[in-house]
């Protein structure tokens, strides 16, 4: 088996029943001859497409285009204004201060989507930001027309 199984369980969802019957039978279908690792979590909506385009091609371009810096720096420095800042270490016994996660990703750079709400409160920020430097970022709802 390569690729994890994932079976979500919706609340109040009409095939909710179907899904943990499946998710049953898979775990009992599983060989007794090898270990498995089995993961419960709660699940929430990740960000929509919509939403990431809205954050680099509006918020991150807006922002970068008016301090004069690249998306990537941008995304970096909110991130780690947002999320908080770890060290790294590089090579040469140099470091440098990343942040503790982005949107995509974990502490441990696993791969972790913030779910919608979060991602609205991290957009929030960062229009916040923008807003503080004097560059007005429009709500989401009205940018449509400016995203790239």
């Amino acid at each position: 088996m390569s690729q994890p199984q994932r079976f979500v369980l919706r609340s109040n969802d009409t095939v909710r029943v179907n899904v943990l019957a499946n998710c049953k039978r898979f775990l009992d279908l599983l060989p007794a001859s090898k270990s498995w690792r089995i993961e419960i979590s709660q699940w929430s909506k990740s960000r929509s497409s919509a939403q990431c385009r809205y954050l680099n091609g509006v918020a991150y371009k807006l922002i970068g285009d008016a301090l004069g810096f690249e998306r990537d720096d941008i995304s970096e420095y909110l991130c780690g204004m947002w999320f908080g800042w770890r060290t790294k270490a590089l090579p040469g016994g140099r470091s440098e201060q990343v942040p503790m996660r982005t949107t995509t990703t974990d502490a441990d750079g696993k791969r972790s989507v913030l779910s919608v709400k979060e991602f609205a409160d991290y957009v929030d920020f960062c229009q916040r930001f923008a807003a503080e430097h004097g560059i007005h970022v429009p709500d989401p709802d009205h940018a449509d027309q400016m995203a790239a």
